[in-house]
């Protein structure tokens, strides 16, 4: 099948599913609407819910927005930050979205049958969220140049989350599907700022709730068990099939936790064999419209020549393990957060080759399968915070982000450790956030919120950037139903 022909059925693929997903959310909209008042948005056991979150915001070193990526803005320094902007953002606090969940009882003991399907949009632009195109738009640009793109688990699939399966009180929940992360819940429950993207390194950032990159943030072809036994322990578990033999693409997760008298603790463990961390095409990979491959490709890369632009982009492969521990106390008023997370990143023992297909149908035509020969990458990442109630409908919340990476270049390689010295980018070197905010509840569905994060690069982590450092003020309003 030639470029042409495959690009033109991914299209069509495309234009008939955003159409089926929203259909089908209107008629469950049609039937839920039909209901009493105080019934709400359910009916017959199913109900229709949704965010939509919407702001303005400033950014002192930004890029234009987009009104495809799910957050709108980048909202913590990136390699293309490099002018102040403005404008509405979407997505601040929690992620614009409308979804279906079901539960209904099957005469078996305690147990029941559920389902849960979500889709993602940007209110500022009405698209579908899609991380991956954001980055698609820029192939070929340089940072000076590029617009906001990130990578992310959303890549504009007519459904970010989708699955079934059986619940019980007695042995806990099995779900089979397109799951979000054991780890990706931790993060939003230990975070101070509950994995806002606006306020939050650890929620703006998908690689700690991915752990190691923000694509393995949602897993395809999951299944997760999650239980809770008196009240007090809570165990988890997950694995990904890759629908081959093999272990290139699995990946498997654990939990084990405890509660008491107001102090809640979790311990993670992580692994994604040959996960993805995906980027825009680089200039020099680019010519004549069409993708080329480079001569300058390291050992262990490939790529595929005349790719389409329109949805090729590049990826960094490797082997990542994770290991968290998170925590929160509560005290009266006060509620402190805490989280610390190791992640290791290798070679993948399994490469992927050009031209494999990444999730929402983008494909990978230049893949670098050797980022890590001169030894491991190990990130560190923490923080801390408190969500203060100073009135039944105010919370303030006040936290630090931070991690440090370290040296991984070959021995040839000079560092300089001195602070704010440029190097390679595969020195030693940290990010440091700090973020305030506060939300104010009007009703139980709708409340708004106002906060800065402030960021900043240092040593090898700011290798390639324009701009060292980033403010967001923003200001927004959420409706929940």
């Amino acid at each position: 099948m030639s470029d042409t022909t495959s690009y033109r059925l991914r299209a069509a693929m495309r234009a008939v599913k955003y159409p089926l997903a929203l259909g089908v959310l209107a008629c469950a909209a049609s039937a839920a609407h039909a209901q009493s008042a105080d019934q709400g948005l359910t009916w017959n056991g199913i109900t229709l819910y949704g965010i939509v979150d919407l702001g303005y915001q400033f950014e002192t070193h930004g890029a234009p927005y987009s009104d495809y990526h799910p957050a709108g803005s980048a909202n913590i320094v990136q390699k293309n930050s490099r002018q102040s902007v403005s404008g509405l953002t979407p997505s601040n606090l929690s992620q614009s979205r409308v979804g279906l969940q079901g539960l209904e009882p099957i005469g078996v003991g305690d147990w029941n049958a559920l389902f849960r399907m979500e889709t993602f949009f940007n209110p500022q632009s009405g698209e579908l969220s899609d991380a991956l195109k954001s980055m698609a738009l820029n192939n070929g640009k340089p940072a000076s140049q590029q617009s906001t793109n990130l990578d992310s688990s959303v890549a504009g699939q007519a459904f970010m989350t989708i699955y079934g399966g059986f619940s019980s009180k007695t042995f806990g929940t099995f779900t089979f599907g397109r799951n979000t992360t054991l780890l990706a819940d931790g993060i939003s429950k230990y975070d101070p700022n509950f994995g806002s993207q606006a306020f939050s390194l650890i929620g703006m950032s998908g690689t700690y709730a991915g752990g190691g990159d923000t694509q393995d943030r949602r897993l395809d072809n999951s299944l997760k068990y999650t239980a809770s036994f008196n009240n007090m322990i809570h165990v988890g578990a997950m694995y990904k099939f890759n629908n081959s033999n093999g272990s290139a693409n699995t990946a498997y997760q654990g939990q084990v936790g405890v509660d008491y008298q107001g102090l809640s603790v979790d311990l993670y463990g992580t692994r994604a064999d040959s996960a993805v961390s995906a980027s825009p095409l680089a200039a020099a990979n680019v010519a004549d419209g069409v993708s080329a491959c480079a001569a300058v490709l390291a050992a262990g890369s490939s790529c595929v020549a005349g790719a389409s632009l329109t949805n090729s982009l590049a990826a960094t492969i490797s082997d990542n393990t994770a290991f968290s521990l998170m925590a929160s106390y509560t005290w009266n008023v006060l509620k402190f957060y805490g989280g610390y997370e190791h992640l290791r990143y290798a070679n993948p023992t399994r490469p992927l080759a050009a031209g494999f297909t990444d999730i929402g149908g983008y494909n990978l035509a230049f893949v670098n399968n050797n980022a890590y020969a001169h030894g491991d990458k190990m990130v560190n990442a923490y923080w801390l915070g408190v969500r203060y109630t100073v009135m039944p409908h105010l919370d303030l919340v006040g936290a630090y982000y931070g991690y440090h990476q370290n040296n991984y270049s070959a021995d040839t390689v000079v560092c300089n450790t001195a602070k704010g010295t440029a190097e390679p980018g595969t020195c030693s070197g940290y990010f440091t956030s700090f973020a305030f905010d506060a939300v104010y509840s009007f009703t139980k569905r709708f409340d708004g919120y106002a906060g800065a994060m402030y960021s900043a690069v240092y040593n090898g982590v700011s290798n390639g950037y324009i701009e060292r450092n980033n403010v967001n003020p923003t200001i927004g309003v959420r409706f929940k139903f």
